[in-house]
């Protein structure tokens, strides 16, 4: 934008065009370049003007009126800003418009009846607005149009059959409003109709038999989530053309016809149906579907398929990616010829009546990452090929009758997230390369088996696990304390086995757990008193083993109904709705004998104290008058590099090396002396006030605390430069994805192409940042408050695990609830604009809080707190409450759901979860600090979140409305 300055004719300027004779502007094209502000009326003094394009921007307000007055107007694109109002009836006057985008913006109100009058529009998007009422008749006038997309609207009644007026139409795209009715029957006959997409409504009715002789150049279907019912037209036969065929969750019944004809077909969506007719021969069709060549996603869950699935599937083509076949009633063998499906990722038989084994030739599915074989009647051994597996993320053999041991080979699926074995027949130990498994965190289930030996202390290396369950087997030994350092874990169950010993109170580091059950074994001794500290928990079964003593009172144990201790004859006390009996008291010579040694105990703790005493006071009298180093303290506590070996690291600091920049320092990448390891070197700005605070601060805070979701302190370096100038720099780990702020909000000037994060990436950022805030705020043994938490101090290793830096005005607390601030690193700063509370009170947890809602907006939204938009009182939090929670796609980033010319749907069941992430954000962010979620409850959230989205939509990977 350099160009537009006052000493360049506006001519010349960066995206106008003009009438090279009279010098008057005919083009004004300035997408994409975060430009922001309003929409000034003053564009309809422009009279020449052609092409007016500033769509993928900022801009807020209204369409002026004024626009009107643009007669030569043939392109208006103001598509993705955040535009509001009603669209100006004015517009219509612009009779030479060939293309009308507004698609991504706020605008309210009824779609125009005079928009009859654009009868040379070409191209016409409304989508993704908060429109009602209904699509006027008048639409049918638009007697040029070849594309219309109304989605993503409030839109109600029925399709107007002045639409079948449209002589030219190729693309009609209606999804995701409140339409009803059935298709006006003229629509079967516009032969120039190649998609039509009216997912998500309300229609019902059948459709005709013989509609697609009267569509020759349909390519794409997309009719999900409706009422339609009766069968699939036999005419499909004929749809040569049809690459997207989309009827997910309607009421379609019968026989699926041959398909063999349907040489371009990329996706064939069928679930949730009511197709098949539980015949034998229901499966015969996908015979014909090995001459499609193109396919890439089969889905047929949920329907009544019959009959054995066909020897034939092996011939189908390589491209195949993802098939469902679960919740039918499809019985024999898996053919072994699946093998030769070497492109499939997904492969889900869910509930259906499969036998035999699991063919060996499945060894050869290198790529498959899904794997959903539940509630069969499988047998055999579970095969070591497993092991060959290695992109495995998601493995499910449950319900079946498998037996033998686990082979050890599945420790080689390194990435495995969700591994359940549970009821069938397994026997022998539990091989050791299942717990070394530690990107298991969603589930690891191996009850209902015959599984013998005892559980390793390795089960600590499951430290992200979530759901951990080896109840009802024959497992024996005691209850390894190593199980208290899977810190993530939520449901516990170990019931049902011969384990013995006692209750280890390391069960206690278990922070997040929800539900314990210890029943139906052998343990023995007490209930540890410290397990009442556990917050979360709600469900503790200790039912039917040997414990004696006394039950304790908090926590969990103040809830009669979610404690069961029965079969336990030895407890006592406890509350009272419990039904124990009282612990028995104490005799009086006892008591004189423990108070006779409780008076020692304390007269020899005093002779300590006055010699510990005597001790110091000597020792402060030699060292008075010596003023100690402001960090000396801190910083013995690290090892120290010199400063030579940084210089030389990072060329002498040079400005290439440069990462970023902050209040108090610069970050530099380098390399330490004699190691081979790339390091971030913080270097302090010691001119600047505060910065030795901010130097001590951090090394107080994270000399003591190691997390996976903070970011490593490695080394420091407290020394003098080759100027005699005082030097200071923290080395940590080096991060080589950056920061989050740079995948947020990618700099303009980067020759790369931008980099975006998907939904599951974003989520799961989400829970490591809220991890990192779990952990300093409630397991530290001195309560840390970040006080800066935002996307530059949130770094990303290669894996894209987030890691909480900069806690250079970090605040340690003595007292659990935050109400004294005498540590505190610095009394200046408390936060950056933006992300800092907006009340100004003690620093406490709140304030963090009240930060992570603000990320967590941003991530959502692709919007600074600061953004240049938010004017006369406006913030991040009222832009999304507008919105929320019916029109969240009007407010998310739109580089988290592109829209484009085909635009398909938002997954509804995405969108019930997005709701909840945008609830959780404004909830953390609210003005008053006791009103904010806690850290526990929104941990606890996010992480229910993930386990619902994984697997379930386009956003997560898998755009198919089928579901393990």
């Amino acid at each position: 934008m350099l160009s537009w300055n006052t000493s360049t004719h506006f001519c010349n300027w960066h995206g106008i065009t003009c009438n090279s004779t009279l010098t008057r502007v005919t083009e004004l094209s300035l997408q994409g370049y975060k430009l922001k502000g309003k929409i000034s009326p003053h564009i309809g003094n422009l009279s020449f003007m052609r092409r007016f394009e500033l769509g993928n921007n900022s801009f807020h307000g209204n369409i002026p009126p004024e626009v009107g007055r643009l007669s030569q107007l043939q392109i208006f694109k103001v598509e993705n800003n955040t535009l509001v109002g009603e669209i100006p009836s004015n517009l219509t006057y612009c009779t030479q418009l060939k293309v009308l985008f507004l698609y991504g913006n706020n605008l309210l109100g009824k779609i125009p009846t005079e928009i009859g009058l654009l009868q040379k529009v070409q191209l016409l998007n409304f989508g993704r607005n908060q429109l009602t009422g209904g699509i006027p008749s008048s639409i049918g006038n638009l007697s040029s149009v070849t594309y219309i997309s109304l989605t993503f609207n409030n839109l109600e009644g029925d399709i107007p059959i002045q639409i079948c007026h449209l002589n030219s139409l190729t693309i009609i795209a209606l999804g995701v409003n409140n339409l009803n009715g059935t298709f006006p029957s003229c629509l079967y006959n516009m032969s120039s109709l190649i998609g039509i997409s009216v997912s998500d409504n309300q229609f019902s009715g059948s459709l005709p038999s013989n509609m697609f002789h009267n569509l020759p150049n349909l390519q794409a279907l997309v009719l999900g989530g409706n009422h339609i019912s009766g069968p699939i037209p036999p005419s499909i036969t004929n749809a040569s053309l049809l690459s997207l065929f989309e009827i997910v969750e309607n009421h379609f019944v019968g026989r699926v016809p041959s398909l063999g004809k349907l040489q371009n077909l990329y996706r064939l969506n069928l679930g949730k149906n009511n197709l098949g007719d539980n015949s034998t021969t229901g499966l015969e069709f996908l015979k014909s579907l090995m001459n499609c060549t193109k396919l890439k996603i089969l889905a047929l869950s949920f329907n009544n398929f019959g009959g054995h699935l066909p020897n034939s599937l092996g011939n189908f083509s390589t491209q195949l990616s993802e098939l469902y076949l679960g919740y039918n009633d499809i019985s024999g063998e898996i053919p072994e010829a699946i093998g030769n499906l070497v492109g499939l990722t997904l492969l889900t038989i869910y509930n259906n009546h499969i036998d035999g084994i699991i063919p060996t030739t499945f060894g050869k599915l290198k790529v498959l990452r899904v794997l959903g074989l539940r509630g069969n009647n499988l047998s055999g051994k579970i095969e070591p090929f497993i092991g060959n597996l290695s992109q495995l993320f998601y493995l499910d053999l449950r319900a079946n009758q498998f037996e033998g041991s686990i082979p050890p080979s599945i420790g080689n699926c390194q990435i495995l997230q969700h591994l359940d074995l549970s009821q069938n027949n397994l026997t022998g130990t539990i091989p050791l390369e299942v717990f070394n498994l530690s990107s298991l965190f969603d589930k690891l289930a191996l009850s209902h088996n015959s599984l013998s030996g005892s559980i390793p202390e390795k089960v600590g290396k499951l430290k992200n696990i979530d759901f951990l369950d080896m109840s009802l087997n024959h497992l024996s030994g005691h209850i390894p304390s190593g199980i208290g350092e899977c810190m993530m874990i939520e449901y516990l169950y170990l019931q049902g086995n011969s384990l013995q010993g006692i209750i280890p109170s390391s069960l206690a580091s278990l922070k997040s757990i929800i539900l314990l059950d210890l029943s139906q074994n052998h343990l023995s001794g007490s209930i540890p008193n410290i397990l009442q500290n556990l917050s979360f928990l709600q469900h503790f079964n200790v039912s039917f083993n040997m414990l004696e003593g006394e039950v304790p009172t908090g926590g969990v144990f103040r809830n009669a109904s979610a404690v069961v201790v029965t079969g336990n004859s030895k407890l006592c006390g406890g509350i009272s709705e419990l039904h124990l009996p009282p612990c028995p008291v104490k005799s009086k010579k006892l008591a004189k004998h423990h108070k006779f040694r409780l008076i020692v105990v304390i007269l020899s703790v005093v002779a300590c104290l006055i010699v510990l005493s005597c001790i110091l006071t000597i020792y402060w009298s030699r060292k008075k008058g010596k003023k100690p180093s402001l960090d000396s303290s801190t910083i013995e506590q690290l090892a120290k590099v010199s400063y030579q070996s940084l210089y030389n690291g990072t060329d002498g600091f040079s400005t290439t090396n440069l990462i970023g920049n902050g209040n108090f320092s610069s970050v530099y990448k380098g390399t330490l002396e004699l190691e081979d390891r790339v390091v971030a070197i913080k270097v302090l700005n010691l001119q600047r006030k505060g910065a030795h605070k901010s130097f001590v601060a951090e090394c107080n805070a994270l000399k003591n605390i190691k997390h996976r979701n903070l970011v490593q302190i490695l080394t420091c370096c407290s020394s003098t430069d080759y100027k005699g100038q005082e030097f200071k720099a923290l080395i940590f780990e080096y991060m080589r994805n950056g920061s989050l702020e740079q995948w947020l909000h990618p700099p303009t000037t980067s020759v790369e192409p931008p980099r975006t994060l998907r939904l599951s990436q974003r989520l799961n950022i989400m829970i490591d940042v809220v991890s990192a805030l779990h952990y300093l705020h409630h397991e530290c043994d001195q309560l840390i408050i970040h006080c800066d938490l935002k996307p530059s101090n949130v770094l990303l290793d290669d894996d894209m695990t987030a890691h909480v830096s900069d806690f250079g005005i970090a605040r340690l607390l003595s007292s659990i609830k935050g109400i004294t601030t005498k540590q505190s690193s610095t009394l200046e700063i408390k936060g950056t604009i933006g992300y800092a509370p907006p009340v100004g009170c003690e620093v406490s947890t709140y304030g963090d809080m009240y930060s992570f809602g603000i990320l967590m907006l941003e991530m959502l939204t692709g919007r600074r707190p600061t953004d240049e938009t938010f004017e006369d009182g406006q913030n991040l939090c009222n832009f999304v409450a507008i919105s929320f929670p019916n029109k969240l796609s009007q407010i998310m980033d739109p580089r988290l759901t592109p829209i484009e010319e085909n635009e398909m749907n938002l997954n509804p069941i995405v969108e019930k979860h997005l709701v909840s992430l945008f609830r959780i954000g404004l909830a953390c962010a609210v003005e008053s600090p006791k009103e904010r979620m806690d850290v526990v409850d929104v941990s606890k959230e996010l992480h229910q979140i993930r386990k619902a989205l994984v697997g379930t939509s386009s956003i997560l990977g898998n755009d198919l409305n089928i579901y393990p």
